[in-house]
């Protein structure tokens, strides 16, 4: 390696800019306290995303139980929403064996590699291990995966909110659809804008789930243009009262935030679930 540079690399990681022995640069993320296998399923999950073409993502050049090398992709400013649609939506639709299943080739991976959704990875968001397990429906693995395992970190009163609108999930979640493709942190933060105005997406936690859950989470902390839903919906429509549901899926990143986070952000999660009971 001739030379590494600190670069922004989030709230969890540290990040660097390196340049390798034969000028190839790379971005390295690291930190001291990953968890085993935590950086392999990233990389699991970049190229499961990457699978359909509908969006570029990051090649992955090595990776370690300390350390993911990833391509290096120049950053420029915000460019075709529209692009990003199209993209999103045939990721989607590129789909899953079945909820949880995660890109991960030794169980719960792509369909075609035989994987058993049943012994896929568990989602690892910074110190929280959020189980993946195999479930009948959307409903009951939202429920049992996504929103129950984080209520004993939160207060009693945003924990009441919470259950009660999991008793609801049946009846709140809409039509049935098949699992999805999902990128599963879907920030606009972890889209990024290159010089030629491409959208990638990096830092996915990825698993088959409800669509919906990416779109409602791209509206949290930003709100993507009406050329993002227009060029979404030509590809694949989103089912009648899409919007009703945002809050619901934004439930989830609303409780990780304030489990690692605190703040506001388990009232927020309280004030959400009020809204759906």
């Amino acid at each position: 390696m001739r030379d590494a540079r600190r670069v922004g690399g989030g709230d969890i990681n540290e990040a660097y800019r390196v340049e390798l022995e034969d000028g190839t640069r790379a971005f390295v993320k690291t930190r001291a306290d990953v968890a085993p296998g935590e950086y392999a399923t990233e990389a699991d999950g970049l190229r499961w995303l990457a699978e359909p073409g509908g969006l570029p993502l990051p090649d992955v050049l090595g990776v370690a139980d300390d350390a993911l090398v990833l391509e290096w992709v120049d950053e420029g400013r915000a460019g075709d929403e529209a692009a990003l649609g199209r993209g999103l939506a045939r990721i989607h639709a590129a789909g899953a064996p079945a909820f949880g299943a995660n890109g991960d080739a030794g169980g719960g991976g792509d369909a075609t590699a035989g994987g058993d959704a049943a012994t896929a990875r568990p989602l690892r968001i910074s110190r929280l291990k959020l189980p993946n397990d195999a479930a009948p429906d959307w409903p009951a693995f939202y429920a049992r995966n996504r929103l129950a395992p984080l209520l004993h970190e939160v207060p009693a009163s945003t924990a009441r909110a919470v259950e009660r609108v999991i008793e609801r999930l049946p009846e709140l979640a809409g039509p049935d659809e098949p699992p999805a493709r999902l990128h599963g942190d879907l920030w606009t933060g972890n889209v990024l804008w290159a010089t030629d105005g491409r959208p990638w997406l990096i830092d996915p936690a990825a698993y088959g789930g409800h669509r919906e859950v990416d779109i409602a989470m791209l509206k949290l902390f930003g709100s993507p243009g009406r050329a993002f839903h227009d060029a979404y919906d030509d590809v694949r429509p989103l089912a009648p009262g899409h919007e009703h549901r945002v809050g619901l899926w934004q439930l989830f990143p609303l409780l990780v935030h304030a489990v690692l986070f605190g703040g506001g952000y388990a009232a927020s999660a309280e004030r959400t679930a009020a809204r759906y009971l």
